[in-house]
């Protein structure tokens, strides 16, 4: 059974999952991915969601403001053992539902393109390629996506 918690960036098992992105994409990226750690820092950030399927840990996702109207999901990550099982969508709307409570009416995200279960998870939940945007104007190893919330 699926359950998505909704918890902060201090979480230990957010923490532990943030480690096992880590490792995914130094996977993905070895040659750049030190580029990208400064970037992927996510510190005091009250609006994490935090997948458990059968009280275990398999996936997570944050959002935090991008503008005045504007949410950047961040750190979307789901066990490669759980996969296809629809919890990144899942965590993803959840993430959504939260951002509208708080009043935002659109959502901003970075993928790499060596991504493509997530571009295409994206894609699937109504998100259209952007420029991209400030810090990643200049990497061609990152794509953009939004989607009005409203």
């Amino acid at each position: 059974m699926l359950l998505l918690k909704r918890t902060n960036s201090d979480d230990p098992v957010f923490q532990e999952l943030i480690i096992a992105l880590d490792k995914d994409l130094w996977l993905r990226y070895p040659e750049i991915q030190q580029d990208y750690e400064v970037l992927d820092k996510v510190k005091n950030i009250p609006t994490v969601v935090v997948a458990y399927v059968d009280a275990l840990p398999v996936g997570c996702a944050c959002f935090r403001p991008f503008d005045d109207h504007t949410i950047e999901v961040k750190r979307m990550f789901v066990h490669p053992s759980h996969r296809g099982q629809g919890i990144a969508y899942a965590i993803l709307k959840e993430l959504e539902t939260w951002a509208v409570s708080q009043g935002f009416t659109r959502a901003v995200l970075e993928t790499g393109i060596r991504q493509p279960e997530a571009i295409a998870l994206y894609q699937k939940s109504g998100y259209t390629f952007m420029d991209n945007y400030p810090p990643y104007e200049q990497m061609e190893n990152s794509v953009c996506l939004q989607k009005p919330l409203l």
